[in-house]
């Protein structure tokens, strides 16, 4: 597999390649279950817990201000992606709009088809991470998380959510999925934090 699919990193870029991983010039797709098909006119995202309950549509993510973002995308499963291209909107644009309570602490990430990933609220206010409907120029496929995901480049790929339909805000940490199962709280790439001790 090696070799063919992924490659060790280079000296050029072994600075941006974090410990352990392999770089693919592909993209693989990594799905537990099946993919669910969600509709732009009937897709949205829920605001809930410790901030004012909202919900945003596709309208109104699309009504922000919309970017292209170039950055490395890790994988738990040992492969990177460098400078993977997308376009969408800025986290911190979109939480303009929502009234976080002062006790909020951590993030429970909601999907469509179930899935849930923790994270806390230092990690998610942090001005590289977005949600993405565009991936290398073309809209975001089903496979990679469309309608749309959040991408955290700084944490492993398991926190950034494909199909988020929900942000819900807690004052304690509480396991998502892969948490629950053995992978790390936090997931930070460069410190391998790969699984929980």
């Amino acid at each position: 597999m090696i070799g063919k699919f992924f490659q060790k990193p280079t000296p050029e870029n072994s600075d941006r390649t974090p410990p352990g991983q392999y770089l693919t010039k592909g993209f693989p797709v990594l799905t537990y279950g099946d993919t669910p098909q969600i509709d732009r006119a009937t897709w949205q995202l829920r605001v809930w817990g410790l901030a004012q309950e909202k919900i945003f549509t596709w309208e109104d993510i699309m009504s922000l201000p919309q970017h292209e973002f170039t950055a490395d995308f890790h994988c738990v499963t040992r492969w990177s992606r460098l400078d993977a291209q997308w376009g969408g909107v800025k986290v911190l644009d979109l939480m303009q709009l929502v009234e976080i309570d002062p006790k909020a602490a951590h993030i429970m990430e909601h999907c469509y088809g179930g899935y849930t990933t923790n994270i806390a609220l230092e990690d998610f206010l942090r001005a590289e991470n977005f949600f993405a409907h565009t991936l290398f120029g073309e809209p975001l496929p089903p496979d990679h998380g469309a309608p749309l995901r959040l991408v955290v480049p700084h944490l492993y790929a398991w926190k950034s959510a494909k199909w988020i339909n929900g942000l819900e805000f807690l004052a304690e940490e509480k396991l998502g999925f892969w948490e629950r199962n053995g992978y790390h709280t936090r997931g930070e790439p460069w410190a391998e934090e790969r699984y929980s001790n």
